[in-house]
């Protein structure tokens, strides 16, 4: 590679990063604008705005709100997608590529398709709009990227170390809670993770599925009608910073795991 095209590729790179990180950082501040109004010239800053996302209790009950369905969404998403991986991978039969592409399908489909088919198929079944069927929709859509997850990881797990398990004594089951599940563990701590954030940041099914409580992007939406406000940028902002520690403390913790398993 020539002097001239490392410079070249540098420059890209970076002009990529200021185009992420430039609009993230005028976000932030401003939430620290003393004006109830979006523009700039900044002439004066204050922390009002941060310190009443910490106040408002209807901000902090959204929070709590839209962390319980991740939570749940993502444990519903990994012990299916953990079954269908653990079914598909390596092994042969009639009818695996029809399997695999149905597991798939989810994350194909675009999310406002999605979100009407998911409203329809619950007032089929008698599933009212709120946290059940916000949870419902959104482990559907997480399966795909925990089975994609998984089957990768699992690929790469040695077979001599189930025959070994298998020739002194242990039945399928115990083999794979003792080989292939820790094993899988750095792969299922990042799909948790990926699968988190999606549910998290996730608007079109919560917006389509949810009650009279909503999500924290459908509050923000909700917040955005009556126009941009620094109240807006100090959400958002809060809600950056904690999928930013989440998302650095799990990728330090996925790399403690990965150097224990391949131990």
């Amino acid at each position: 590679m020539t002097r001239s095209t490392r410079i070249f590729l540098s420059c890209i790179y970076w002009a990529f990063v200021l185009y992420v990180f430039v609009p993230l950082f005028l976000m932030v501040l401003m939430g620290f604008k003393d004006s109830k109004f979006i523009g700039f010239p900044i002439k004066s800053w204050t922390l009002e705005w941060y310190l009443g996302v910490f106040e408002d209790a209807e901000v902090l009950s959204v929070f709590g709100y839209s962390i319980a369905i991740a939570v749940l969404s993502t444990l519903i998403s990994i012990a299916v997608g953990l079954w269908i991986a653990v079914l598909l991978e390596g092994r042969t039969f009639w009818g695996k590529a029809v399997i695999f592409g149905l597991a798939i399908l989810p994350a194909l489909v675009p999310g406002i398709i999605s979100a009407i088919a998911f409203r329809i198929y619950a007032r089929l079944l008698g599933i009212e709009p709120g946290m059940f069927a916000i949870i419902w929709s959104h482990a559907v859509h997480n399966v795909p990227f925990v089975v994609l997850v998984v089957m990768a990881r699992l690929s790469t797990l040695p077979k001599s170390q189930i025959e070994a398990a298998r020739d002194l004594g242990a039945d399928p089951l115990i083999a794979f809670l003792r080989i292939t599940l820790p094993y899988l563990t750095p792969a299922i701590m990042g799909a948790s993770i990926f699968c988190l954030l999606l549910s998290f940041d996730d608007f079109v099914r919560s917006f389509f599925l949810g009650s009279y409580e909503p999500t924290l992007p459908v509050l923000i939406f909700a917040k955005l009608r009556s126009g941009m406000s620094p109240e807006i940028n100090a959400i958002a902002t809060v809600a950056l910073v904690l999928t930013a520690v989440l998302g650095i403390w799990a990728e330090r913790y996925m790399r403690r795991l990965n150097r224990g398993a391949d131990r």
